[in-house]
């Protein structure tokens, strides 16, 4: 249990104003948030409050030189009402990774793990009935310092807000190859969840969304030849009956999802390979008829089947996604461990 949290409960809630039946994604606010400061020795003043603005000096470092991490996962109802978030372990060791990466303090299990539980357990109305929905939890990190000078920030706060969401996507995507811009190089921040990531991201797929595009394939930063991501998701291609994914090896963000996706190929026997793939191999299973499905997997996206793949003037187009029978297996059965209405066999689900 997290010692000495204090709560301020808001006077009225906001629940009564939502729709839960068209939640636009991202723009809907439970009535709390978690907040931990760190003073520079150690995490302290746990606390939740009323969602709302936060005061903080205009010159804290995270506004200036860029030290602010997060995180994505999802809590959901089982078949008895109760609240339960998929595999959030994994979402702390991971943001302890990217805070080693950008100089920051690790966060205590108890504050991470605990924070989320006892925001959620305040805001459970939030979490949609509807079971294709969920309710989406935020945890980020930023530094506090009030100063101008390019050091580590010796402060920072933590906050965790949540919020009810529908689909990321609604539709499965076109998604174009990127070769103008990069996402990450080799022995940079491409494996932790930098906000300053997904900033060098919005021109290249602002550009691209004009062409009619939903999402960027990036390719990797030094001969812009082997697939690594797309956009919010990791990706996945099914060659010639082959669950083929990227190599996580310093560029690729670790995704929770994704590993996930490997558990559940491997429990079904299907055959997996790890490794580099280059986007001529994609072009060539294309061409050759061998390109059975292109999926993206991330908490947001869940299971994204990818409609289009558009590179150097070819668009390879995937069979429709009601064809894709092993992606949908994948996503059927995440969603049934989220939502209890199949066996959690691998023991993901956390009881809140």
């Amino acid at each position: 249990m997290l010692q000495n949290l204090s709560i301020n409960k808001i006077a009225t809630s906001r629940i009564s104003e939502v729709d839960f039946d068209n939640i636009p994604f991202g723009k809907v606010f439970s009535d709390h948030m978690f907040i931990a400061d760190f003073d520079g020795n150690e995490w302290k003043d746990a606390r939740i409050v009323p969602y709302g603005p936060m005061d903080f000096s205009p010159a804290i470092s995270a506004l200036h030189y860029g030290q602010s991490i997060f995180e994505g996962l999802k809590a959901y109802l089982d078949q008895d009402g109760n609240p339960q978030m998929f595999r959030p372990e994994q979402n702390w060791k991971r943001m302890n990774t990217s805070a080693d990466r950008l100089c920051m303090p690790n966060l205590p299990k108890e504050i991470f793990i605990e924070g989320i539980k006892q925001l959620v357990k305040m805001d459970k109305e939030w979490i949609p009935k509807n079971s294709i929905n969920a309710l989406y939890i935020r945890p980020f990190m930023f530094a506090m310092d009030d100063y101008v000078g390019i050091r580590p920030s010796d402060t920072y706060r933590f906050v965790i807000f949540t919020c009810p969401v529908g689909s990321y996507y609604t539709a499965p995507l076109n998604v174009k190859v990127s070769e103008d811009y990069v996402r990450a190089f080799p022995k940079g921040t491409g494996y932790a969840k930098v906000a300053g990531n997904y900033a060098a991201g919005m021109l290249p797929l602002k550009k691209a969304k004009e062409e009619g595009f939903d999402q960027l394939i990036w390719l990797d930063g030094q001969n812009l030849k082997y697939v690594e991501e797309s956009g919010t998701m990791n990706l996945f291609f099914i060659i010639d009956g082959v669950l083929t994914t990227p190599i996580t090896d310093g560029t690729i963000l670790y995704g929770v999802t994704r590993d996930s996706v490997l558990h559940i190929a491997k429990d079904l026997g299907i055959p997996v390979e790890i490794r580099k793939i280059s986007i001529q191999e994609v072009y060539d299973a294309y061409t050759s008829g061998k390109l059975d499905d292109a999926f993206g997997t991330g908490t947001a996206a869940t299971i994204a089947p990818i409609m289009s793949i558009s590179y150097k003037g070819v668009s390879m187009k995937l069979p429709p996604a009601n064809e894709r029978l092993i992606s949908a297996k994948f996503k059927d059965t995440l969603f049934g461990i989220n939502t209890s209405s199949i066996p959690d066999k691998f023991n993901w689900m956390m009881k809140i």
